[in-house]
Formats: structure tokens, C-alpha cells, sequence
């Protein structure tokens, strides 16, 4: 057979086994981050009440989603274009009972007629914990980040990026909107306040279950108060962004 025949023909088997086993979810992911390498000519970032970050040039499908975080989402809302997708996380005691008055904050996909992926979205609560100014960079940043194929992480290196003059949140301001944390860890130079939310899930797959719980932890620099890292879990998707990598000294 000659050479060309051979690697068609492994390309073809490759291609097929993809298809059988459902993995085209993770080579399109990865075609959408490696868009974030050029990131103005693929995405667009706007802030109102929401953080906004649209697709110019959607790839993700909703089902890869649902493949990736291994459930579905709150909310499955009709619209004259498409559908919007909102994931509800509700602030929960060490038990799991969602606590009165209801903190929540929600994380929203908007997808067009082609069941695409066209915006992300976040509401102004969980901006509380992820400053527009920081989010926007560590969004930017992406393309530029080292993927660990064996932990199936991310992780940018910071001291490649420009850094921007933003404060950052006080305590202060951050618990007037999350309330009391469940616990607060101390350190030598930090104060780490622990938060549980409840995400409102459906058809969870067996065995991810536990991706409904979101533990959310915000460290606190006690000579400033400032809010310097927040770490947390969000359907399954882990999120730690150390604010003073990104931030002008």
C-alpha cells in the first residue's frame, strides 16, 4: 500500500474512533483555545450589569458542554435566536441548605440557532470574587497558557503579560455582598474565607456528582484587606487566579 494510502487510512480510523467514542467535544475545545491565542480577532470582552465575553467565531457545540461538565444547567431558556443556559449557584451552610436571603450568582451560554456556543457570561455577584478588570486579563491570558494533558489543567505563566493598574477589593466590600464565610483559615500574612455554593444541576452523570458542590476560597492580605486570590470549583471547571500576578506594582 503506498504511504499516502497508509497514513489516509490512519487518519480516516482516527477520525472514526473519535466519532465512536464521543471525543470530539475535547479536539473542539481545544480549537477554541487555541482561538484565545488571538484573542481580539476571535473574542470580544463588554461589562454592564454582566461580564460578557462573545464568540466571533463559535465552535462549541451545547452538548460539549454538557460532555465536559457531566451535567446539565439550571436553566434551559428559549429565545427568538437560540437558547440561553444559566447555572445557579446558591450559597449553602456546611450541610448543604441553601441559606435565607438567598446569595446566588449564575454563570449564562447563549447559543444560536445551530445549538452553538456564541457568549459566556457572568453576573455581577460572582464579579464580587472576580473583578471585571482581572477577569478580562486572565480571559486575555488564556492563549497564552501551557496546557497539562496528564491533570487536564491550564496554567499562565504571568510573568509574560502586561499588568494593569486596578484595585483591588477590600473585604470589607466583599463580604457586604457574600455574607459570613463558613470558616476563615489564617496564615502568617493571609486570611482565607471559605464559602460553599450549591449549583442547581440536572441529570448529573454517575460518579460527578460532588460537581455540584462549589467550594469558593478568598484570600485576604491582613496588612491591606485586599483581596489578593480566589480559588474555586464551578461545575467542575476549577478556577485559581492569584490577583497580584496580574496587577501593576
Amino acid at each position: 500500500m503506498p504511504q499516502y494510502q497508509q497514513v489516509l487510512r490512519i487518519v480516516l480510523l482516527g477520525s472514526l474512533c473519535l466519532l465512536l467514542t464521543g471525543c470530539f467535544y475535547w479536539w473542539r475545545a481545544y480549537q477554541t483555545y487555541l482561538q484565545m491565542s488571538e484573542f481580539d480577532d476571535n473574542f470580544a470582552i463588554s461589562q454592564s450589569d454582566d461580564f460578557i465575553v462573545r464568540f466571533k467565531h463559535p465552535l462549541l457545540f451545547g452538548d460539549d458542554i454538557i460532555a465536559l461538565a457531566k451535567l446539565r444547567p439550571s436553566r434551559e431558556i428559549n429565545t427568538p435566536t437560540g437558547q440561553k443556559w444559566q447555572y445557579i449557584f446558591r450559597k449553602v451552610d456546611a450541610d448543604g441548605h441553601i441559606l435565607q436571603p438567598e446569595i446566588k450568582f449564575y454563570c449564562q451560554l447563549t447559543l444560536n440557532h445551530d445549538d452553538k456556543v456564541t457568549e459566556l457570561a457572568f453576573s455581577s455577584l460572582f464579579l464580587q470574587i472576580a473583578p471585571p478588570e482581572f477577569l478580562a486579563l486572565s480571559f486575555r491570558s488564556l492563549g497564552s497558557g501551557k496546557i497539562d494533558k496528564l491533570n487536564r489543567r491550564l496554567k499562565v505563566d504571568t510573568d509574560s503579560i502586561s499588568k494593569i493598574n486596578a484595585d483591588l477589593p477590600l473585604k470589607s466590600a466583599v463580604l457586604a455582598h457574600l455574607g459570613e464565610p463558613l470558616w476563615v483559615t489564617d496564615t502568617a500574612t493571609q486570611e482565607i474565607y471559605t464559602y460553599h455554593f450549591k449549583l442547581e444541576a440536572y441529570a448529573v452523570a454517575t460518579g460527578y456528582e460532588d460537581r455540584t458542590l462549589s467550594v469558593v476560597k478568598l484570600s485576604f492580605a491582613k496588612e491591606t484587606q485586599e483581596m489578593t486570590r480566589m480559588a474555586g470549583r464551578f461545575a467542575g471547571l476549577k478556577i485559581s487566579i492569584n490577583y497580584k500576578n496580574y496587577q501593576a506594582q
